[in-house]
């Protein structure tokens, strides 16, 4: 269900803006979208589990307001992340 740590990383270089960024808005809704997709295939096996899903909720809800505080401070980082994750909105 997590992130291993050669993903993770791999995740950081591929959307951080400096050297030792590993905080943006950028990197964290990178690394929030794996976390929900490992999950998604998760409940499809276990569908039963609703602790975890409450853990999915509650990232979906944090990738939200990210996105949300991306738009307002740079819209065009917004739309290129939108289109390099492939989220719809």
């Amino acid at each position: 269900m997590s992130i291993t740590k050669d993903k993770k990383a791999e995740l950081i270089t591929g959307f951080k803006h400096h050297a030792k960024d590993t905080g943006s808005p950028a990197v964290q809704i990178a690394l929030c979208t794996e976390r929900i997709n490992s999950l998604t295939g998760h409940f499809k096996k276990h569908k039963k589990d609703h602790h975890s899903r409450m853990g999915l909720l509650r990232l979906v809800s944090q990738r939200r307001r990210l996105l949300d505080y991306l738009k307002r401070k740079n819209a065009d980082e917004y739309k290129a992340l939108l289109s390099k994750l492939d989220l719809r909105k």
